[in-house]
């Protein structure tokens, strides 16, 4: 069995896959006290709930784009599983069937999603995630990353404006059906989901107009289906992206 893990700036994802397809995934917010003994007892607890207290990983990778947790994270699913696991970085990319752009720089969640992309599409493809931050990545039919765009994620736009205005509160992420509202709270929605709306399909428009028209488009991040009007603009709609690439990158 193989345990990817996706430490992300809002959720940490544990993926358990065997035997071609996702046993148990499990998701936790990253901004925790977490220590490795809590890391410990929050898996052992929740594996049991659900009825998965047999799963031991053979292998483990990890994935991170927040370091203070990475540590405390590593260490308890070591002490738990008794393996040694990896983390994504620069001394891993050499090997991958990718070209990886800026590699001291980049989020590995991104490098993830290109291997994905890559090795499933052989073409042009750009990846669209809707994380805490909405990033574009480009990868080209040869492996090699074209480059990223990064903007604020619905949910850091929905909190910045809660927390930077005195009257606004913080709205449920729901697609309303016209772009002006009628009160405070669908006024925001129609304003930031019909704003990403457009700001997404601008982003695939540029993009193609620069690199070229045939491009696929993918989307992915836990909030990939809230804007329901983008649905024809993908080809493919997968919120475990991230995972099946880390999958992919461990098997190889």
């Amino acid at each position: 069995m193989l345990l990817v893990i996706d430490i992300g700036n809002t959720d940490i994802v544990f993926g358990f896959y065997a035997e071609n397809t996702w046993k148990a995934i499990l998701r936790t917010p990253t901004h925790q006290p977490w220590s490795p003994l809590r890391l410990q007892m929050w898996l052992v607890k929740e594996l049991k709930e659900k009825g998965f207290d047999s799963y031991q990983p053979d292998s483990i990778l990890i994935s991170s784009v927040v370091p203070s947790v990475l540590p405390q994270i590593q260490k308890g699913v070591d002490f738990w599983s008794g393996k040694k696991s990896i983390c994504m970085g620069t001394e891993l990319y050499s090997n991958l069937p990718i070209e990886v752009i800026s590699p001291d720089e980049i989020g590995s969640d991104l490098v993830a999603n290109s291997v994905y992309a890559h090795l499933n599409y052989k073409t042009d493809v750009l990846i669209v995630d809707f994380g805490t931050a909405l990033t574009f990545t480009l990868v080209d039919a040869q492996g090699k990353m074209q480059g990223v765009s990064i903007a604020p994620g619905l949910k850091t736009a929905v909190k910045s404006l809660f927390s930077q205005t005195a009257q606004l509160p913080e709205v449920p992420l729901e697609m309303p059906e016209s772009a002006l509202g009628f009160d405070t709270v669908s006024a925001i929605q129609s304003g930031i989901l019909w704003g990403y709306v457009g700001l997404v399909k601008e982003m695939i428009f540029q993009i193609k107009a620069e690199k070229g028209a045939h491009i696929k488009v993918l989307a992915t991040g836990g909030l990939s289906s809230i804007l329901t009007p983008l649905e024809s603009s993908f080809d493919e709609v997968n919120k475990l992206i991230t995972l099946e690439g880390l999958r992919l990158i461990a098997q190889l």
